[in-house]
């Protein structure tokens, strides 16, 4: 939980440093952010696949294969990132070019995603560092990297977009650097940490072995659904934005807000999410099947008691968290409804989210895959209804969380209750 703050710190600081710009630089992050997501998560699917062959390994006690999972698990998501960020930063903007209605936003948008693209392979590197230290169980180096990144973005994000200390007023290209600079920052601290502790050495870490394309197609035969997986997911994501963009600008900036102050607030469950995949990993490597769903239900109940308890916190205090995305009180009022929408939104994915990550843990990538295909379909057809069709306001338009999460969750349960997935071998 503490890294995922610390690294969701850096999503609050574009947002909140964007809405003293303007309007357009707000809603421009939001469609670059989401887009940068998308590339992401090519690498975060991946490294999800070796977080799950990790914590099996570590499960059977065989830790010398973890070290040629993670050297192989390198060279194949380091070629991948450097491919892709050359392809984006060259090609991207015309991308871009055929799905947006606005020429500011437009503008915004591309320099925003060309900047921001050149901490891919940093940012990827980092997350394979983190499914090492999360499939271990071993997770507080997670906290520190995070909190350097958090540090570091919001120094430049101070100094860079509003031109301080000598440096020229670059606006949303100035966060964009910053937030990939961060990354390089965050990889430095694993990769140093990495090499210093002497506990982790069993591991053998950093040996450079030989490319031993078994693994890597061992690896991908689990990661290649959960990327496949998260690209739907986030690519549904980006297009939520693309049609919400037709209503306006004034709702494209609403949404970013809300994005960045949901993702903040989603963080207890993302982490239990995550200890959610590797015990049930783990547990099923130590050949306990039988585990797997007391383990998921317990920490259902805990995730449920967070969130909730995090809610209730916020929840009566809608303009003092808006504030800090925007000073142009318009603009705060317009996002309270959406604002309430997503508090019950949080609820539902508390629970509903575990259910899924356990599916996750359970290596059945493939089951995965057509439980989220099936639910982003009912996500988008909802908010094409409420946004293109019906042209509703912008707080009917977030309602869909509640169709996603319903959804997705109750299929999840539904398999893990049928059993099928306790003989599978990774």
């Amino acid at each position: 939980m503490l890294s995922l703050l610390a690294q969701n710190i850096v999503g609050v600081t574009d947002t909140a440093f964007l809405g003293r710009v303007g309007e357009v630089e707000l809603g421009a992050s939001a469609i670059g952010g989401v887009f940068y997501m998308i590339l992401f998560m090519v690498g975060f699917g991946f490294t999800t696949g070796v977080q799950i062959l990790v914590a099996r390994r570590y499960g059977q006690k065989n830790y010398a294969a973890i070290g040629r999972i993670f050297d192989n698990s390198f060279y194949f998501i380091g070629l991948t990132s450097l491919l892709i960020t050359a392809a984006v930063f060259f090609f991207g903007s015309s991308f871009l070019r055929l799905v947006l209605k606005s020429e500011d936003v437009f503008q915004a948008s591309s320099i925003f995603l060309k900047y921001r693209v050149l901490g891919l392979f940093f940012i990827s590197c980092t997350l394979l560092f983190r499914s090492f230290y999360t499939g271990i169980s071993f997770t507080k180096y997670l906290s520190i990297s995070a909190a350097i990144m958090a540090v570091i973005n919001i120094l430049l994000d101070y100094v860079l977009i509003f031109g301080h200390f000598g440096f020229p007023k670059m606006g949303i290209m100035g966060a964009g650097i910053a937030s990939s600079v961060a990354e390089v920052f965050s990889l430095l601290f694993f990769i140093w940490i990495t090499r210093e502790n002497q506990l982790l050495k069993r591991y053998q870490l950093f040996k450079l072995v030989k490319p031993d394309f078994l693994i890597v197609k061992k690896t991908l035969s689990i990661s290649i659904f959960v990327m496949l997986q998260f690209i739907l997911s986030i690519g549904s994501w980006f297009l939520f934005f693309m049609m919400v963009e037709k209503m306006g600008e004034r709702s494209l900036a609403v949404s970013n807000i809300i994005r960045s102050i949901y993702i903040f607030l989603m963080i207890p469950g993302w982490a239990l999410g995550s200890v959610t995949s590797t015990l049930v990993s783990s547990t099923l490597g130590e050949g306990k099947p039988e585990n797997v769903m007391p383990i998921i239900l317990k920490i259902v109940k805990f995730s449920f008691l967070s969130v909730v308890t995090l809610v209730a916190a916020v929840l009566f205090f809608p303009r003092v968290f808006i504030s800090v995305y925007t000073n142009n009180p318009v603009l705060v009022e317009a996002t309270i409804p959406s604002y309430f929408i997503i508090m019950g939104a949080l609820s539902i994915f508390s629970v509903m989210g575990i259910f899924f990550s356990g599916v996750l843990g359970t290596a059945n990538t493939k089951t995965s895959l057509v439980i989220e295909a099936f639910t982003l379909s009912a996500y988008l057809g909802y908010t094409w209804l409420t946004a293109v069709h019906l042209k509703l306001k912008i707080e009917w338009v977030w309602m869909a969380e509640y169709v996603y999460f319903m959804l997705i969750g109750l299929m999840s349960l539904w398999y893990l209750k049928q059993g099928n997935w306790k003989e599978k071998k990774i």
